[in-house]
Order: structure tokens, then C-alpha cells, then sequence
């Protein structure tokens, strides 16, 4: 994930006005990295490896043998399978809207812990893109801009995360939005990207998550952090995470919806 977080160092930028702040990337020891998911109707995934020095290769030990266990608000719990190195995967356990789900896992001698509850589905009625007539300098003027469409719910509260791509190519952009603005109202907010490039003809994807405020706190910090590495690697500040025990990363309970078209 090296390159994938928008480095908005704002905070450091002001304040190297008053004073030099030196920052050691490749001090810190690794930890553990761990990153959940649970979608509605779709088993458990969940990633685990070890973080590394911001200079090191773009490479992330796996972490084998980890006991990892999901259980749902009803009482049931499931222990994961490991896949592959590093990917537990579940079988039985299957997301539901309004659940709440705990991950367990337990590792080196350690054990993390995290809870998300899925939010309620808010629906992706389609995508629309239009004409970027305020392209930069150095742009092409034939770019088109994309537009998410779905109507946010009245009650205050409701956080998305959108994964594009063009042509199979997929957007490094953590893109979020919230209702703190124009809720209860169809969205009117176009999706802010670093390397999205659509046109006319081109196949775009567009992924719509709907997650709770921890799981967008930490995409939203990551946002604000210069670093690489699944949960940042090793950064100035550590992005905020639902998992306790100082592990990096964040288990989410969250819906997904995907569109697929043809822009004409």
C-alpha cells in the first residue's frame, strides 16, 4: 500500500515556521498489522503482517499461525482458516445488517481485540460523470469527473468509503465522505481523486462502502499521515484504530455495493 495515503501535512508545514521538527521514520519496531472485514451476506477476512520502516521495501511480512476468531451479537463464534500466509478466512459466519461482530486475534503471545457494527445499507443508485470544465494546466480537457448517486438517510451519522477504478485500474485515493454536510439530501459531492483518469468509453467501477465512525476515523487519518505499508507502516502519528492491544490496522462490519458501466 506504499503511496496509497495523501500526505496532507499541513500541521508540520505551519509549525516548521517556529521551530526544525525532525522525524525518524526507521526507528520504530514492527508491529502487528492486522486488517478485518465482514460484508452483508459475505464471510470474514482478515489480514495479518508486520509493519516496517518507511525506507524499507515495499514488502510486509506475513503473519502465519495467529489464532483468529469472529463472533457475531447472536453468541456465535467462528475460528478463521488460514488461506494463504497471513489471510484467515471465515466459512460459516455471514455478515447481517444492524450486527454487531468481534475479532479475536491472538498472536506472539498477544491478543487484539476489535468490535464494528454494520451500518444500515445505504443504496448506490448509480454513477454519473460529467465534463471536467476545471481541469489543472497540463490536464486532458476530455477528463471526466465522477459523481456517486445515492441519497443519504435523515437520522445524522451515516460514513462512506468509495473504491474507484478505470479500465481496471484502481484509484490510490482513500475517498470518504460523511453527512456532516447536506444530509438526509441526494449526494451532490463529485469524488476527489489522485490518479483517476475516466473518458468516454472507458470501463469504471465504483465500490460504495457504508461504514461506522471508528472505521472512518482511521481511513480519515490515514488520509493525513505520510506513510506506506498496510495501517501506515511506521508514520509520524499512528492513524486512530477500533483494535485494542496496540495493534495497527481496523476490523470493519460494513455494506458493499458495486457498479460496473461503460461511461458514454
Amino acid at each position: 500500500m506504499r503511496n496509497s495515503f495523501i500526505a496532507l501535512l499541513a500541521f508540520f508545514t505551519l509549525a516548521s515556521c517556529e521551530k526544525e521538527i525532525d522525524i525518524d521514520l526507521n526507528t520504530a519496531e514492527p508491529k502487528v498489522v492486522i486488517e478485518g472485514r465482514i460484508t452483508q451476506g459475505e464471510l470474514a477476512r482478515v489480514s495479518i503482517t508486520k509493519s516496517v520502516n518507511f525506507s524499507d521495501s515495499n514488502v510486509f511480512p506475513s503473519v502465519s499461525g495467529a489464532n483468529v476468531k469472529i463472533t457475531d451479537s447472536q453468541g456465535n463464534t467462528e475460528q478463521l482458516s488460514e488461506t494463504r500466509p497471513g489471510i484467515y478466512e471465515g466459512k460459516t459466519i455471514r455478515g447481517t445488517i444492524g450486527q454487531t461482530y468481534t475479532l479475536t486475534v491472538e498472536t506472539e503471545g498477544k491478543t487484539y481485540t476489535a468490535s464494528s457494527t454494520m451500518p444500515q445499507l445505504v443504496k448506490l443508485e448509480g454513477v454519473r460523470t460529467e465534463l471536467n470544465t476545471f481541469a489543472p494546466p497540463g490536464r486532458d480537457k476530455d477528463l471526466l469527473t465522477v459523481y456517486p448517486e445515492y441519497t443519504d438517510p435523515a437520522e445524522l451519522g451515516n460514513n462512506y468509503r468509495f473504491i474507484a477504478a478505470a479500465n481496471d485500474l484502481v484509484d490510490r485515493t482513500i475517498i470518504l465522505n460523511n453527512d456532516n454536510i447536506d444530509n438526509g439530501l441526494p449526494n451532490s459531492r463529485p469524488l476527489f481523486t489522485q490518479d483517476l483518469e475516466v473518458r468516454v468509453g472507458d470501463k469504471l467501477s465504483l465500490e460504495m462502502w457504508t461504514i461506522d465512525r471508528s472505521t472512518y476515523d482511521y481511513f480519515f487519518s490515514l488520509n493525513q499521515t505520510s506513510g506506506d505499508g498496510p495501517g501506515g507502516g511506521t508514520t509520524p502519528t499512528n492513524p486512530p484504530s477500533n483494535l485494542s492491544g496496540g495493534a495497527l490496522g481496523f476490523f470493519s462490519a460494513h455494506t458493499l455495493q458495486k457498479i460496473t458501466l461503460t461511461v458514454k
